[in-house]
């Protein structure tokens, strides 16, 4: 694993520079197979740490097991302070633009996510009436900063990408817990979408700590937090391929 440190002007709390996750050969294995393994990875808290890598299976499962939604199945993996504790990592984080766990349906309106959502952070004996604009700027602005909010009434599958995205992130990040954990950054098509994509996400990295994946190692102009190649993110039979022959 090659690490390059990037944030040197990244702000960070007084004396809270000790990592918040630190993984050690951590790997999971299925009952038909190899997912990914073994990866070190440490994240210190603040910033956006990327990780760099073949996207993936191998790579979205990494994602989910530093954001506590699955155990790794060897290594040992400590998280705000408690090693080997799933429910306690998933408590501290939220996920966000990965299929697995916040695919949205996209034949539904801007406004029934918000409302949705709203009422899954609710206590389940408050009412939560129809959202309005208030609530989707609330919930919004902190992500998208000056980029225009979508239509209450538009559908999601109308969207164009990088709103799309940004409103993944948004609803998913209602909590805002201290780790934010997103789907690879390459996701998006356009190379310009994905830039602003990850310069926002540097913005919420000055509240929260933030995980994402890029398979090129972002943008050279951009304050990242730490950027950490990470291997072993295939099945073994594509490991032994050389690197430079993946695309």
């Amino acid at each position: 694993m090659d690490t390059r440190s990037l944030g040197t002007d990244v702000p960070t709390p007084a004396g809270q520079d000790e990592p918040i996750i630190v993984a050690e050969g951590i790997g999971v294995k299925a009952s038909w197979g190899h997912i990914y393994g073994p990866v070190d990875v440490t994240v210190r808290p603040g910033g956006v740490t990327l990780l760099v890598g073949s996207g993936g299976r191998g790579r979205t499962a990494l994602l989910l097991t530093l954001a506590g939604r699955m155990k790794p199945t060897s290594g040992r993996l400590t998280a705000f302070g408690r090693t080997n504790k799933a429910h306690h990592l998933f408590s501290q984080a939220a996920v966000a633009d990965i299929d697995e766990v916040d695919e949205i349906e996209q034949t539904i309106r801007v406004h029934d996510v918000v409302t949705e959502q709203i009422r899954w952070a609710a206590p389940w004996y408050k009412w939560v009436p129809q959202s309005r604009q208030d609530d989707l700027e609330r919930i919004c602005r902190p992500i998208f900063g000056d980029y225009s909010l979508p239509s209450m009434d538009a559908y999601v599958e109308e969207l164009p990408e990088l709103t799309a995205a940004l409103f993944r992130i948004a609803v998913a990040n209602i909590r805002r817990p201290p780790l934010l954990v997103v789907g690879g950054v390459d996701r998006l098509t356009r190379v310009d979408s994905a830039h602003k994509l990850l310069q926002r996400l540097v913005e919420v990295g000055r509240d929260q700590t933030v995980i994402t994946a890029d398979v090129n190692g972002g943008f050279a102009d951009l304050p990242l937090r730490d950027v950490i190649t990470v291997d072993n993110l295939t099945d073994d039979e594509f490991v032994r391929i050389d690197p430079a022959e993946r695309t």
